[in-house]
């Protein structure tokens, strides 16, 4: 355990999240996402939901604010019009810890593509169906040091 570090972000997370350099992206996905096929790096967090894992990385992980858009969902049935509940609650988080982005909803093939394309899937145990976002990693600015 550490301090501030919320306890569902395993030290394989951790050190994933801290690897991963600016611009890169992950993506969480339910637990019907095909997450082993389409991964170039597969974190299993199994018996963890989506939701509560996403607000546990948006508060360590800085959003990308070099581009107009760094936070995209899975829509249903691939048409980026529909939304589910499950949708709802993501742009909730994120508008609570990723102040001023859009949740931005991808057409079905654009999403698989940009999910292939991540530094990292984490595969959840959320059962509701279209539960898949991607997050880019931003940057943390430097402070100004008193030397």
């Amino acid at each position: 355990m550490l301090i501030g570090i919320p306890p569902m972000l395993g030290p394989e997370l951790l050190f994933t999240l801290r690897s991963m350099g600016h611009g890169d992206e992950i993506a969480l996905v339910d637990g019907n996402y095909p997450a082993l096929e389409h991964a170039r790096r597969l974190i299993r967090a199994d018996g963890l939901p989506l939701i509560p894992l996403l607000d546990a990385i948006l508060q360590v992980l800085p959003v990308d604010d070099f581009v107009a858009e760094a936070l995209f969902r899975a829509s249903v049935k691939g048409d980026p019009a529909l939304a589910d509940p499950v949708h709802e609650e993501m742009t909730q988080v994120c508008a609570r810890r990723a102040k001023g982005f859009k949740l931005v909803a991808l057409a079905g093939d654009a999403f698989y593509a940009r999910v292939k394309a991540a530094h990292t899937i984490i595969a959840t145990s959320e059962p509701r169906l279209y539960a898949n976002i991607i997050i880019r990693k931003g940057v943390i600015y430097p402070r100004e040091i008193d030397l």
